[in-house]
């Protein structure tokens, strides 16, 4: 039985994981054809790898559906909506940085944790390739991607309940605490219902995962969250 429920586990999380990239990748970078090709027109969105009964992962199931219908003007739209909230040089509307809703609070004349401190802790000094700041909140979504994989190839008991609880701690202290307030800015100032419903899929997603590992307290029922 246990042997089972880790096999269910790690198949949502792997689920979780392929929306993850997808969403973190559309921070990242401004949307190209085969973004919108693979993710919209072959119809990968509208079949989402996992469900949830999570209000937020509902909405932005039902936003994404319907947000791209023409596959040119769509993705014209998007990359207009791209530079307008996160790569417009004078003020971008939404920018995807944790540093510009959150203070680091001065604890004893120390600064609390660095999300770069959490990434060194891990060895992941490759994200310097992507010459894109450690806050970024798509740099943050494909580090949180790495940490399940690492979970998800964990055979023994302890290890798992270790890397449960780290996965926890970095959703809880660099993406939460700030993913509410730029949510709601996507929210306000996208104009595409694509960029909106991503926003509330990363949300979504964040929070399923944080969730379904939490042992003390199961929210989610695991055998729901896998597609047929």
């Amino acid at each position: 039985m246990e042997y089972i429920k880790v096999k269910e586990q790690n198949s949502v999380l792997k689920g979780y994981n392929m929306l993850l990239y997808f969403a973190g990748s559309m921070i990242m970078y401004e949307p190209v054809e085969e973004c919108v090709v693979d993710f919209w027109s072959k119809g990968i969105l509208k079949t989402l790898p996992v469900k949830s009964s999570n209000p937020r992962f509902v909405k932005a199931a039902s936003q994404l559906r319907g947000s791209c219908e023409d596959k040119t003007e769509c993705r014209r739209m998007l990359q207009e909506d791209f530079k307008r909230l996160f790569s417009d040089s004078v003020l971008p509307l939404a920018p995807p940085l944790k540093s510009n809703y959150i203070d680091i609070p001065v604890s004893n004349g120390s600064k609390a944790e660095n999300v770069g401190d959490f990434y060194n802790t891990y060895g992941w000094y490759k994200r310097t390739r992507y010459n894109i700041p450690d806050d970024n909140l798509g740099i943050e979504l494909l580090f949180l991607t790495l940490l399940n994989d690492r979970y998800i190839a964990l055979e023994d008991k302890a290890c798992r309940r270790e890397m449960r609880n780290e996965i926890r701690r970095f959703i809880r202290l660099h993406i939460l605490s700030w993913l509410p307030e730029w949510n709601k800015q996507m929210q306000e100032y996208a104009v595409t219902p694509g960029y909106k419903a991503i926003a509330t899929l990363i949300y979504a997603c964040c929070e399923d995962v944080f969730d379904l590992l939490d042992d003390s307290v199961p929210k989610i029922d695991i055998s729901s969250g896998l597609r047929n």
